[in-house]
C-alpha cells in the first residue's frame, strides 16, 4: 500500500500505565503511527502523546484530538512546541471543537465553535513557527505573545471534524483533516470535495479512523463489532450496516485498508476491539504488505 501509513489508536479505555509496553510493541511490529486520545474525563492527550513518543524511537505520534475550547491557544503551542523539540518530525497535533455537551459541563463552550477553531488552529500555527501572535477575534483574545523556544520542525495541525462547515474549515487553515471512525470509501470523496472547496491544497492530508475487527469466524467479528457500530452510528445518524469497519479475516481487513487509500486516506488509524488488538494489528500488518 504505497504512500499509506498505517496505524494505530490507543483507546481510551485502556489505562495509561500501559501505554508505553503497547507503543514499543507497536512499533516494533511495523505500525507507522499510534494516535492517543483527549476525551473529557479519559487521558490527557498532550500527556499521552508524551509517554509514547517517551517510549518510542521512530513511531509517529498523533493527538486525536485535543477540544480547542479546553486550553488557550498559547498554551496549547507551548504543550506542542515542547513535544516537538523533543521528537522532531514525530507528532501530528488534531484539534477540533470537543463535544459541545463535555464543553458545557466544564463552562468552556464557545459562542461560535467555528470561529474557535478557526481562531485556535491560525493562533496556535503561527506560534509554532516562532511568530509574535496578537490575536482580538470573535474567541480567541492574544496581546503580542511570542515563544521563546518554538520548534525547528513545527509539526503539521489537522482538524478533527465532521461536518460539511467544518471541513470547508479544516481545508481553509489546517494542514490536513482527522476522520472519526465509521466513514466509508465514498465519504471520503465527498469529504475530499468539501476539503477543496474550503481551499485545501494539495498537501493536505485525510487521516481517517476506523473500527477494526480481524477474525476468522465472521460472525464472531459482527458480534464483536455490534456494540460499538450501533452506538456510533446513532452517533453518525446512519444505520448500523452503513458504519464502514476494517473488518474481516485479515485478508479482508486489509482490502478495506486498501478502498480507504484508494479514495484519498493518506493514513489509516486502527481501533481495535475485541481481544488482543496487537495480535490483530500484526495479521493486518502481514496481509497489507503482501
Amino acid at each position: 500500500m504505497t504512500n499509506l501509513r498505517i496505524g494505530v489508536m490507543y483507546d481510551r479505555d485502556w489505562v495509561p500505565e500501559e501505554l508505553p509496553a503497547f507503543a514499543r510493541r507497536a512499533e516494533a511490529l511495523g505500525a507507522d503511527d499510534l494516535w492517543v486520545v483527549e476525551d473529557l474525563r479519559w487521558n490527557g492527550g498532550v500527556s499521552a502523546a508524551a509517554v509514547a513518543l517517551g517510549a518510542t524511537k521512530r513511531l509517529r505520534v498523533g493527538i486525536g484530538i485535543a477540544p480547542a475550547p479546553l486550553r488557550s491557544p498559547a498554551l496549547l503551542a507551548m504543550e506542542l512546541a515542547t513535544l516537538a523539540r523533543v521528537f522532531p518530525g514525530r507528532l501530528v497535533a488534531g484539534i477540533g471543537h470537543g463535544v459541545r455537551e463535555w464543553m458545557e459541563q466544564v463552562g468552556v463552550a464557545p459562542r461560535s465553535p467555528l470561529a474557535l477553531l478557526e481562531e485556535t488552529i491560525t493562533a496556535v500555527r503561527a506560534l509554532l513557527h516562532g511568530e509574535r501572535v496578537t490575536v482580538d477575534g470573535r474567541e480567541v483574545r492574544i496581546d503580542g505573545i511570542e515563544l521563546v523556544h518554538p520548534p525547528a520542525e513545527p509539526p503539521p495541525l489537522v482538524a478533527g471534524v465532521v461536518r460539511p462547515r467544518s471541513l470547508e474549515l479544516s481545508g481553509r487553515v489546517a494542514d490536513g483533516t482527522l476522520i472519526a471512525e465509521g466513514h466509508g470509501p465514498r465519504d471520503l470523496v465527498h469529504i475530499r470535495a468539501l476539503l477543496a472547496k474550503g481551499g485545501a491544497c494539495d498537501g493536505h492530508t485525510l487521516n481517517v479512523f476506523a473500527f477494526a475487527c480481524v477474525g476468522d469466524d465472521p460472525e464472531e467479528v459482527a458480534r464483536t463489532l455490534h456494540p460499538h457500530t450501533e452506538g456510533h452510528g446513532a452517533w453518525l445518524g446512519r444505520p448500523q450496516e452503513e458504519v464502514f469497519t476494517v473488518s474481516g479475516d485479515a485478508a479482508g481487513a486489509a482490502a478495506r485498508i486498501d478502498a480507504l487509500r484508494e479514495s484519498g486516506a493518506d493514513t489509516v488509524v486502527l481501533r481495535f476491539v475485541g481481544a488482543e488488538p496487537l495480535r490483530q494489528m500484526e495479521a493486518v500488518l502481514e496481509a497489507a504488505r503482501r
